[in-house]
């Protein structure tokens, strides 16, 4: 036992040495003591002698233990991380990928059309997401893909006739146009993923990816929704020729523009931010010259041109859910005169109330007389519109001197496209709806949107852009200062 304490003893003398040290520093409140230096250090500085504190007055003190400082100090650095989790601008990848999403739905937006034109997006008559994306494989499968087909009011009313190798022409339109609508999802879910995992994207950008994400899903929603309204009698008229509802086709087709819209804007802001922060001095001159109020009324005229190019491609759905097409095949007149007779246009047979209180909009939206006529005024407004746009660019000294040449050039193509368009309608009214003719004049109406909407990007002022911009001009101004002192 005494060899026990013997050996213990230079272990106690150094705790009873280190016991006063070891108490200071787990009993002494830090905060209170940095604050207690500097006010006497203060209080040095102004010439007056610190005053004491009794106990009391220490214990009374709101005491801040080092403990929750730090849990504080790590809580501030999570959110300013938090702020900091994605860059303040989008990498050019991320726009490419865009630009090339939007070339996608370019493409099945036509081909759609083309399905359409051939009739054949009633030949498949159930929705599979996954075990659909394979075709039939042996003439098992397509014996009963074909049986399927036969029971549909399409085949019963319209192709009774209809063979094995005729029906296989029109199913593989219909399963390639879903297809790709399906790659258009992967290719773009994926890359999104990634894209955010990786703070590639600003936070603004990944909430609208987000956005056409969900757009794009339900996209297919709707495309199948259209494609069952043409699998059921109830429908339709008893008898009439089978189609899809064309409010569920303009729907799908208005959904289907709008994330190609989506995409191509993002995909150019994108690219129009790096350029602009590329040499902040020029791009804070031309913001200068864009806000000028003398070119307000252009900006707002571009601003009301797309909205009405949308609403143009949407009057030319109903034509097509419609055959509105295939009726009236002369320009400018129809029939005896410019106008059919009113008693046509607004018929009350397509009313389905006793007092005909629906007898105006359901003409508008289901008298294929009335709809193509709305379609040719609308045509007809947006073609007067951007010609008198580009006058008022041509003939008005103020815009002409104002106006940037980038705005100009993206005048002109609005221009062209939009003469090339109504070209390519009169050429398809007159010729009967030919295949050709008809999935150009879809495509040119998709074309003219997106003269459009670039003439807005170099119309319009970005304000998260011009933003960046001040800020960088902010950093480089304060460099030289920081390198003085």
């Amino acid at each position: 036992m005494t060899s026990v304490m013997t050996s213990n003893t230079p272990m106690l003398s150094i705790l009873r040495k280190a016991a006063p040290r070891l108490t200071r520093e787990f009993f002494t409140c830090h905060h209170v003591h940095r604050t207690r230096l500097t006010n006497q250090s203060s209080k040095r500085l102004f010439g007056s002698k610190p005053a004491l504190r009794s106990g009391a007055e220490l214990l009374s003190r709101p005491r801040i233990g080092s403990a929750f400082e730090k849990s504080r100090d790590f809580l501030d650095s999570g959110r300013r991380g938090k702020a900091k989790y994605f860059p303040e601008t989008s990498e050019k990848s991320v726009a490419h990928w865009l630009l090339g999403s939007a070339a996608s739905v370019f493409g099945i937006v036509v081909f759609g059309g083309l399905t359409r034109l051939t009739e054949s997006g009633l030949s498949i008559t159930e929705w599979r997401p996954v075990t659909g994306s394979l075709p039939p494989r042996d003439a098992k499968d397509w014996d009963a893909e074909f049986a399927k087909y036969r029971s549909s009011p399409e085949f019963k009313l319209l192709n009774p006739r209809m063979t094995l190798d005729e029906f296989k022409s029109i199913y593989y339109m219909e399963w390639t146009h879903r297809l790709w609508g399906r790659l258009v999802g992967m290719s773009f879910l994926l890359p999104a993923a990634y894209f955010i995992a990786r703070r590639k994207v600003s936070a603004p950008m990944a909430g609208k990816i987000v956005g056409i994400a969900g757009l794009i899903g339900f996209q297919g929603f709707l495309g199948w929704w259209m494609v069952k309204s043409g699998l059921k009698d109830d429908l339709f008229a008893p008898g009439s020729h089978p189609r899809v509802s064309q409010y569920r086709l303009t729907a799908h087709l208005g959904t289907a523009f709008l994330c190609y819209t989506a995409m191509l804007w993002n995909g150019l802001s994108i690219l129009r931010e790096h350029k602009l922060l590329a040499d902040p001095q020029a791009a804070t001159k031309l913001f200068e010259r864009l806000r000028s109020p003398e070119l307000r009324v252009f900006q707002r005229s571009v601003g009301a041109l797309a909205v009405l190019v949308f609403c143009t491609a949407m009057s030319g759905g109903l034509v097509a859910g419609l055959d509105a097409g295939l009726i009236y095949n002369e320009f400018p007149f129809m029939g005896a005169g410019l106008t059919p007779p009113k008693s046509e246009l607004f018929s009350d047979f397509y009313s389905h109330t006793p007092d005909k209180s629906d007898v105006w909009w359901r003409n508008a939206l289901e008298n294929p007389s009335l709809v193509q006529l709305d379609h040719r005024i609308l045509a007809t407004t947006t073609f007067t519109s951007v010609v008198s746009l580009w006058t008022y660019t041509k003939m008005s000294p103020t815009i002409r001197t104002m106006l940037p040449a980038a705005c100009k050039k993206g005048m002109h193509g609005v221009v062209g496209f939009v003469g090339l368009q109504v070209a390519l309608g009169i050429s398809t009214l007159l010729y009967l709806v030919p295949l050709p003719l008809a999935s150009a004049h879809q495509a040119g109406s998709l074309a003219l949107l997106s003269s459009v909407i670039i003439l807005g990007g170099r119309t319009w002022v970005p304000r998260r852009a011009a933003r960046l911009v001040q800020q960088q001009l902010g950093k480089t101004r304060a460099m030289p200062a920081k390198a003085i002192t």
